[in-house]
């Protein structure tokens, strides 16, 4: 059952990304890059082979939506790789406890700094990778503090929504 949840999931925010999102820009510098959402929203339980085979899977189909040649799915499969590092950062729990991360079981202001710190190494990936270079980082850097902050909106609206059930 658990399984379907996240292969539902999966589809869902791969189609929203590549056939929505990818189409909407708020002025030069901000788009929401919400698939990273579902790497979030793993189990802290997960081991990190899985969730980084899950990244990577998902990054490789917005790729292939989106005609980019693997940007997402390095960016998202460094996201990954990092997060239980981030989780265990940000979360007052036990490391030992199973839980989801959300607003309802972390509670707003633990949730915030760990979906910030997500999106903002993830964002700041896929910028770095996007331009391959340091050559402009005033855009950079205005890229991935935009794409952070649009994306960070939408993660807690999300959740927040999410919380009730």
């Amino acid at each position: 059952m658990q399984h379907l949840t996240k292969i539902r999931q999966f589809v869902l925010l791969a189609l929203l990304q590549a056939l929505v999102l990818n189409h909407v820009r708020l002025g030069q510098f901000a788009a929401p890059i919400l698939y990273i959402y579902f790497v979030m929203k793993f189990s802290s339980g997960t081991d990190t082979k899985a969730l980084t085979l899950w990244a990577f899977a998902i990054g490789l189909c917005i790729d292939i939506l989106s005609n980019t040649p693997g940007l997402n799915a390095a960016s998202c499969t460094f996201a990954a790789f990092c997060r239980p590092g981030i989780l265990r950062l940000f979360s007052a729990r036990d490391p030992r406890d199973d839980f989801e991360p959300g607003i309802r079981v972390m509670g707003f202001a633990q949730f915030f700094r760990y979906a910030l710190a997500l999106t903002l190494l993830h964002c700041a990936a896929l910028n770095l990778i996007d331009a391959f270079s340091f050559a402009n980082p005033g855009t950079l850097a205005l890229k991935t503090l935009g794409d952070t902050t649009t994306t960070l909106v939408c993660v807690l609206c999300i959740d927040s929504v999410r919380r009730g059930k």
